[in-house]
């Protein structure tokens, strides 16, 4: 037991990401069962399917779980209305100031976690009342802090910047990388990229499949002008490189991305013309086919040990 496990309920101090398009009630209820802390994503949801999220949620896992909410997309106000009267308890807040909901919130009894990626945040964070902090380093999949601070750097900063329980996240997928997390500061570990490759993902089949074959280096931080955006290599992350590279406005990026490019990435598995949002540690995974939520969590923690031991045995 530690912070985070008390704080949530929960068996192990392992979170899953709230990701767009991939995180819904069967991935959600998945880790929830097996002893973490499953998330739904609602950044890719109406008000009404999120609802109908957290229902299935709720019938599928007597185990804690969360929403997470990223704050500057439309519809928020409809959506923590929602949260609150479906009794989710935990909500995970994203991509804006967490002032102005963390209140209301706390108020009706839900537990508010922060998602930051620098220090400074951080400290925004506790003066806010947010109840934890993840820190994510810029390893991350998809949207990411313009500050492109790696896991190893933000997580010592935020440890020493906030007394708040810390979770680590941004590169971290695997046994070994959960323990680097704890010696670095963290209490606790949010996984997205690990996760978003299972089977109750709701992430397509040709998604996974591409993304467990990647190798090192096919995935990059882009879009530093709009919104820093870590994808997969593909025609279109190709196309976004050319206009980047000569010079394009910020208005001309806009113009090439349109709308639903991650949705027909991930979901609908356009892996020429979609975006694949993915983190940096998915070539990590190649070669595993996709398992279940159950299989990586037995790995993770079975890894997690050998990793304890050895680095035991060196020290011995």
């Amino acid at each position: 037991m530690n912070r985070i496990t008390s704080l949530f309920g929960i068996e192990y101090p392992v979170i899953a990401g709230g990701m767009a398009w991939c995180s819904g009630w069967r991935l959600a209820a998945a880790v929830s069962n097996a002893g973490g802390l499953g998330l739904i994503g609602a950044g890719s949801m109406t008000p009404e399917l999120l609802e109908e999220h957290i229902e299935k949620c709720q019938s599928a896992t007597n185990k804690p779980f969360g929403v997470n909410v990223p704050l500057m997309k439309p519809g928020v106000e409809e959506m923590m209305h929602i949260i609150a009267e479906k009794g989710v308890k935990v909500v995970f807040t994203s991509a804006g100031s967490p002032k102005k909901w963390t209140g209301w919130l706390k108020e009706r009894g839900i537990t508010v976690v922060h998602v930051v990626s620098s220090s400074k945040f951080a400290k925004k964070c506790e003066e806010a009342g947010v109840d934890a902090v993840v820190a994510e380093g810029f390893e991350a999949g998809g949207h990411n802090g313009r500050e492109e601070t790696t896991t190893m750097c933000l997580i010592p900063a935020v440890r020493k910047a906030t007394s708040l329980p810390l979770m680590a996240a941004g590169g971290i997928g695997n046994g070994p990388s959960i323990l680097a997390a704890y010696a670095l500061g963290a209490e606790g570990v949010q996984i997205g990229t690990r996760f978003a490759l299972t089977v109750e993902s709701s992430a397509s089949e040709a998604f996974k499949n591409f993304c467990l074959n990647l190798e090192e280096g096919d995935t990059m931080l882009i879009l530093k002008k709009l919104s820093p955006t870590r994808m997969a290599k593909n025609p279109y992350r190709e196309q976004l490189d050319k206009a980047e590279a000569e010079g394009a406005t910020a208005e001309q990026l806009l113009e090439i991305i349109g709308a639903g490019r991650n949705r027909m990435g991930i979901f609908e598995g356009d892996l020429v013309n979609g975006e694949v949002e993915i983190g940096q540690n998915a070539s990590q995974f190649k070669g595993k086919g996709i398992q279940t939520v159950a299989e990586v969590m037995n790995e993770m923690l079975a890894e997690y040990e050998e990793a304890k031991r050895q680095l035991m045995q060196m020290s011995s």
